[in-house]
């Protein structure tokens, strides 16, 4: 077993940043079309998380021509590039799946999180 989590450690990334459900984020992800290798933007709000080690994954939902859209993303693939936290969303839930059922500025509008200053 100690192979195993040896050669996971290997593959994981280190420069994740610290986001969870509620933030708004741009995940950057590689996408291959025909030869050419292309970064493409997703921005969204985080609603879950879920695995852990190198299965880890989240899932981030965007209105998309009035329709919702959500995708979920590994966070040690290569083909995820980069995440960038745009925004910090205070909520009490560790699984935002009510934002499925609202509609418009309610389902993107979440509270702002004040970071906790080091004085």
């Amino acid at each position: 077993m100690n192979v195993i989590n040896k050669i996971e450690r290997e593959q994981m990334k280190t420069d994740v940043p610290d986001f969870g459900p509620g933030d708004t984020v741009n995940v950057h992800s590689r996408v291959v079309e025909g030869g050419k290798e292309r970064t493409q933007i997703y921005k969204g709000i985080v609603i879950g998380r879920h695995g852990s080690g190198i299965n880890e994954a989240f899932t981030v939902r965007k209105i998309s021509n009035g329709e919702g859209v959500e995708r979920t993303f590994q966070i040690h693939s290569p083909k995820t590039a980069k995440v960038e936290i745009l925004k910090r969303g205070k909520v009490r839930r560790a699984k935002l799946t009510y934002l499925r059922n609202r509609v418009g500025k309610a389902a993107t509008n979440l509270k702002t999180r004040e970071e906790k200053s080091e004085d």
